[in-house]
């Protein structure tokens, strides 16, 4: 299937009048058929839950706490991260909180100039080079082009400016390191590559062009291509092109990197989500290896897949978390509360569709 063209703008509106239609859908809907309805952009109304809605604002009010003095967010070894930092903004910004308004505003505006703070002459957005810069600088694209998508046009026109000067600069650096292959790796040049960083990138670039800025077609089919022949005969993926063996938290990722490059039907998204079924089916309350990573995009995939794997996993999902969250409202695995917690909250307010890149 040729991609040319297809990677476009959300079916959804975007933007601050996105976000006002959403809310008004939210309030006008009544599910007639909430077990089976496709997810579409506004929510049904057995997609939320009272337990819900109170695990969501006591991880707020923790993950609020976590931040440090100069905006950012910490991982495990106590160093300020621009991924960690990005993944918290953006779980507050999934409660419809932005830059300076909100009763989190000031949170992710703090985590908006500690990212800004943070990008070097190259374009490149890292604060801890110990860990694989380029993941930190998908997911800071990724939180850069979702503010700008929802606070163009409104609000501080300086902070803007200077939000879209560093989005196109992220974006940029982004496109000029893919390699041969199509894809990337942990560092800013066009060497080797694998599926997770590419996988970041690729929903960054699909942020950017939502909220505007002008993407190559080629960068997206190429990558596009490489994310196809990770995937293995049993509709999992693999890590790197050539021989190995599938992970169904990659394999999530691989899946909603394919819907993002605006691949809506195939036969490798329906092997994608069949094994994921078989292999990461929530309701069994095991910490796998990669949880939060894995349950962040495979609610995605299936969010976006609608229909009965929506129906299925979701509430699975939402009340399996619900359940790991400890009483101060944190959640936690070896990568540190705050990016558990984030992980956690950004999952659990899927059906919001507040956030440009979660609308259909």
């Amino acid at each position: 299937m040729n991609v040319n063209g297809r990677f476009r703008r959300a079916r959804g509106v975007c933007g601050l009048a996105g976000v006002a239609a959403v809310l008004v859908c939210a309030c006008a809907v009544v599910a007639q058929d909430g077990a089976a309805r496709s997810a579409e952009s506004a929510p049904a109304a057995a997609e939320f839950t009272p337990a819900m809605n109170e695990a969501v604002q006591k991880g707020l009010a923790a993950l609020a706490r976590m931040q440090q003095p100069d905006g950012s967010f910490e991982l495990r070894n106590s160093v300020s991260n621009v991924a960690i930092t990005a993944l918290a903004c953006i779980a507050f910004m999934a409660d419809g909180h932005l830059p300076g308004r909100g009763r989190y505003g000031q949170v992710v505006e703090r985590g908006l100039e500690f990212i800004l703070a943070n990008q070097n002459e190259a374009g490149v957005i890292v604060a801890d080079m110990q860990h694989g810069p380029m993941y930190g600088h998908g997911f800071a694209t990724l939180f850069l082009a979702e503010v700008y998508g929802m606070t163009r046009g409104g609000g501080d026109t300086e902070l803007s400016r200077r939000t879209h000067d560093a989005l196109v600069r992220a974006c940029r650096l982004i496109i000029n390191t893919q390699n041969d292959e199509g894809g990337w790796r942990y560092n800013p040049v066009p060497a080797d590559a694998d599926i997770s960083v590419t996988i970041t990138q690729i929903m960054a670039l699909r942020s950017a062009r939502n909220a505007g800025i002008e993407i190559p077609r080629a960068t997206i089919d190429r990558a596009v291509e490489y994310v196809r022949l990770c995937q293995n005969v049993d509709g999992g993926f693999r890590y790197q092109l050539g021989r190995g063996q599938s992970a169904w938290p990659r394999s999530a990722a691989g899946l909603a990197s394919l819907y993002y490059a605006g691949i809506y039907e195939g036969d490798e998204l329906t092997r994608g989500l069949d094994y994921l079924v078989e292999t990461a089916l929530p309701g069994g309350g095991q910490m796998s290896a990669h949880y939060f990573y894995g349950h962040y995009y495979a609610v995605q995939a299936m969010y976006l897949a609608g229909g009965e794997y929506w129906a299925r996993w979701w509430p699975l999902a939402r009340d399996e978390l619900i359940q790991m969250q400890s009483a101060d409202g944190v959640w936690s695995d070896s990568y540190g509360p705050p990016y558990a917690t984030a992980m956690a909250l950004i999952v659990l307010q899927m059906p919001k569709r507040y956030l440009p890149i979660f609308q259909k």
